[in-house]
């Protein structure tokens, strides 16, 4: 199970780095438009959901809450197509989208570290970015007519924010990944050693 999850480290390091890409770019975006936020919004949804429906076909066979990431990339393509064909969405209608699919994968997320937690090391990453994720998806329910500026830097910050949990989280599952191959490769070594070490040096 710790080889699987670990050979998985792409689908969280893809999600982080389109996550701060999209936050840099709202943010950054001299006279950003709606219509340039639904289009950079679309973009992130649609890329982050095919990354994780990638990773949970990678290990259906091997991994029991593949589902989890099914339904995770599945809820993200829905929030990017629902921007990218509805591209007149007024921004009420694309704020309370992003926040419920925040929410969403917030849940999913959290649900996916506690089930998995005996299996991936430093899943407080994944439960801090679920967190994060859902207090974003709350606080824009709560205040969704805030101002223009408020929401895009709001969302950048959420968008950075959950980014670098995943990177981060991607790393660390990278890293044992390395560790582990360095342990069997160790393991296999071993033997040869002990041989060669008991046998009588040759005059």
């Amino acid at each position: 199970m710790n080889s699987m999850l670990s050979k998985s480290w792409w689908v969280p390091a893809v999600r982080g780095v389109v996550a701060i890409l999209f936050g840099i770019l709202a943010i950054s975006w001299p006279g950003l438009t709606l219509l340039g936020l639904i289009a950079l919004f679309a973009a992130y949804a649609l890329v982050s959901g095919v990354v994780s429906v990638a990773g949970a076909f990678q290990n259906r066979k091997t991994d029991d809450e593949w589902w989890l990431s099914l339904l995770l990339g599945l809820t993200a393509i829905g929030a990017g197509v629902i921007a990218l064909i509805h591209p007149g969405l007024t921004a009420l209608v694309l704020v309370l989208v992003m926040a419920a699919n925040a929410m969403i994968s917030g849940v999913l997320d959290i649900a996916a570290a506690i089930r998995l937690r005996k299996a991936i090391r430093n899943e407080w990453m994944l439960i801090l970015s679920g967190a994060v994720s859902i207090a974003f998806g709350v606080l824009v329910f709560l205040y969704p007519g805030a101002g223009a500026m408020a929401l895009i830097w709001l969302i950048s910050l959420y968008a950075i924010l959950t980014g670098a949990l995943l990177l981060g989280l991607a790393f660390r599952m990278r890293a044992g990944t390395r560790a582990e191959t360095g342990g069997v490769m160790e393991r296999r070594m071993t033997p040869d050693r002990r041989m060669t070490a008991g046998r009588p040096a040759h005059t």
